[in-house]
């Protein structure tokens, strides 16, 4: 049990730091990242199997979309961090190490490129964008902050849990 509370923490822990990396991208240089709302969009037309949509921002709203996409948003930060402790095991959730964490948040892109960007109309790795390899490379990057943030969740729980065993 704890191994999975710890893993469903990390995750969220992760992928909140990649939330601040987009924040702080959109403060400092108005760099847009996805709006989750189109997430919660795509999730919404599952139940009428509706999969695949040539402009996501064309199709019909969904009720509670914007709550439906930032709830998958950190579901989906969660299942990447059970990934890694699926492969890397207690051994890295005891002793997290940068590199398995950085390699899942690069992997991870996967799932955007190839699922989600397709389904939403934009296209294989972004394709269909004016500027493809620019949306590409804020995804490796924002994949990568997520891979860290993975690390820094890691340490930062274990620190935390070792300050409350020692008490």
């Amino acid at each position: 049990m704890e191994t999975f509370v710890k893993t469903i923490l990390i995750g969220i822990g992760a992928t909140f730091t990649m939330d601040i990396w987009a924040f702080l991208l959109k403060i400092i240089f108005n760099i847009k990242s996805l709006n989750y709302q189109f997430v919660g969009r795509w999730i919404g037309h599952f139940p009428k199997g509706k999969f695949f949509h040539e402009s996501i921002a064309n199709a019909q709203p969904i009720a509670n979309e914007l709550i439906i996409g930032w709830l998958a948003h950190y579901l989906i930060g969660i299942t990447f961090a059970v990934l890694l402790v699926s492969i890397y095991g207690n051994t890295w959730l005891e002793n997290p190490t940068f590199f398995p964490a950085l390699l899942i948040g690069i992997v991870t892109i996967v799932a955007p490129f190839f699922i989600m960007q397709p389904c939403l109309g934009i296209g294989i790795a972004a394709s269909n964008l004016p500027d493809p390899n620019m949306a590409r490379f804020k995804s490796l990057l924002t994949h990568s902050i997520y891979g860290i943030g993975l690390y820094l969740s890691a340490i930062f729980l274990n620190y935390i849990l070792s300050v409350f065993r020692a008490v």
